[in-house]
């Protein structure tokens, strides 16, 4: 698959939105309670902030956003829920979604790969969580490396070693 992974720019805003809310349609059809804020327009002003701030990225096939995903070496608010307050050099990863048609097919691995090759000279960890419930995604997470290191709430903590 010919693709291409790239800061996102403001004019995605719209087409990042609907991966997610698609996504977030389809978890609710699964009996999956993962994003369904998002289903509602929930986070929108985060996820426009979010790209603003260079901090989301798309992979783009013959310029059309085919999946996203937002990389921050800052905590959120969220994270510091999540994580409690860290100062490790970590990448936090967010909304990692790939369009409905683009699934199954290696893409989310390959995307995790890219996070790891161009991040880990900067920082030692890549941090992200799922919810627990969420039974495939948290297989997918282990498959592609990444450890559980423990619960908060009814969210999963998966962290990797870069270096």
């Amino acid at each position: 698959m010919d693709y291409r992974i790239r800061v996102a720019i403001c004019d995605e805003t719209e087409p990042i939105r609907q991966i997610l809310k698609e996504n977030a349609v389809w978890f609710q059809s699964k009996g999956i309670n993962q994003w369904s804020y998002l289903v509602d327009g929930g986070e929108y002003a985060e996820i426009h902030r979010a790209i603003l701030s260079e901090e989301t990225f798309v992979l783009d096939m013959d310029n059309k956003v085919i999946g996203t995903f937002t990389v921050s070496s800052k905590q959120s608010d969220w994270d510091r829920e999540i994580w409690g307050e860290s100062n490790a050099p970590s990448i936090y990863i967010h909304r990692l979604a790939l369009g409905l048609d683009y699934k199954g097919n290696g893409l989310g691995l390959e995307t995790l790969q890219w996070i790891e090759d161009n991040f880990a000279d900067r920082v030692r960890y890549l941090r992200l969580d799922c919810v627990a419930h969420n039974q495939k995604l948290n297989q997918f997470y282990q498959n592609c490396g990444l450890t559980l290191i423990g619960q908060t709430g009814d969210f999963n903590k998966y962290q990797k070693l870069l270096h």
